[in-house]
């Protein structure tokens, strides 16, 4: 015969449930902001503003511009272009998506698959319509190709996904269970941390599946510091947020961060939140850096996706700084409390401080 709960027992119940609710709030946000984010960048891909051109001097060329523009509106930003020189440099430089060349016979687009295969494949549909009105094939030429072992131009969004998740990952176990270690040695496990997250990262990318082919040593110092900032940035939250920061990191470096990074739409297929993110979020520094530096020959924008990734370092540099200081003055005000109160009341100072890791260990 089973014995009735004590009135002693059911505080302690309601003492369980509720301390596993608060807990159970981090997975449940998690969900909330991965439908959000995912959802809200990619549910809908459609241009907006997507730069493109005809290339020619012609009164014909100029009039096919302007009625691709009035069709589209704001869809398209449709230029013209002297010449075929032209409208490939402009795709080198990544200022066109595509750059269409009109002809009675064998009409022509101009593409650069590496920057975006998606923007390109866009681009291509807007100027098919365009041939298919005059019954003619349209030719597609594609001036930078992705490598080998990335046929679809995706890889290097795969490449940000592991270095991200081996980042955010180490925070939970550095803020867990090294708690105890002074905000230096945090520091310094942190950097080699992302060293190694940036070494695994490339070595799978490159000898293994060939997604990287070239530039290795390029790429993988923009992993390393993409990995050292969103680390930093982790051990410097975690002395504010605790428990949350696992939550907090997700937001930063998933919710946001892949939504926005340009790998699987780039802002001329996104609505303008995420577009807005993409000129100065960190994934996006290291993505559009990386195809920069692969592609287009360290050109087309690669100093300011550099700066980007530094920028987001020197950030979480100043985090760190701003959590040494907080502890330092946290540990002065404990030692003043703890020898204002005396030896003998002291001995039970520690649990609440282990107990408080070890709820935070179960969160992450």
């Amino acid at each position: 015969m089973s014995t009735p709960p004590t009135a002693a027992a059911t505080p302690d119940l309601r003492h369980s449930l509720k301390h596993l609710a608060v807990h159970l709030l981090t997975p449940l946000l998690m969900c909330l902001g991965m439908a959000l984010a995912y959802q809200g960048a990619f549910h809908q891909p459609e241009p907006r503003h997507l730069r493109v051109a005809v290339v020619g001097t012609t009164d014909q060329a100029r009039g096919l511009a302007h009625a691709v523009q009035a069709r589209a509106g704001s869809a398209l930003d449709v230029a013209t272009l002297p010449d075929r020189a032209a409208a490939e440099q402009r795709l080198h430089d990544r200022e066109l998506v595509g750059a269409f060349l009109p002809d009675d016979r064998h009409p022509e687009l101009l593409v650069a698959r590496a920057g975006s295969d998606t923007s390109a494949m866009a681009a291509e549909k807007v100027f098919q319509r365009v041939t298919a009105e005059q019954g003619l094939p349209l030719a597609v030429t594609d001036l930078a190709a992705p490598s080998g072992g990335d046929p679809t131009g995706q890889g290097l969004f795969f490449l940000l996904v592991a270095l991200s998740i081996g980042s955010y990952g180490s925070v939970a176990v550095i803020g867990a269970a090294g708690a105890a270690l002074g905000m230096r040695i945090r520091v310094l496990v942190g950097l080699a941390t992302s060293l190694a997250v940036s070494v695994i990262g490339i070595l799978t990318a490159g000898p293994v599946f060939h997604v990287v082919d070239h530039d290795l040593a390029g790429v993988w110092a923009l992993g390393w510091l993409y990995s050292a900032g969103v680390i930093g940035i982790g051990i410097g939250l975690h002395t504010f947020l605790k428990r949350w920061t696992t939550l907090a990191m997700m937001v930063l470096f998933v919710m946001l961060n892949f939504t926005s990074s340009g790998g699987v739409y780039r802002p001329d297929l996104q609505n303008g939140f995420f577009g807005a993110l993409h000129t100065f979020w960190a994934g996006a520094g290291f993505l559009e850096g990386a195809r920069s530096l692969l592609y287009f020959g360290g050109g087309a924008g690669f100093g300011g996706h550099l700066v980007t990734l530094v920028l987001w370092l020197v950030a979480a540099g100043v985090l760190v700084a701003g959590a040494a200081l907080v502890e330092k003055r946290s540990r002065a005000g404990a030692g003043a409390a703890a020898g204002a109160v005396g030896s003998g009341s002291g001995s039970g100072n520690g649990s609440g401080s282990a107990e408080e890791e070890m709820e935070e260990a179960v969160a992450v």
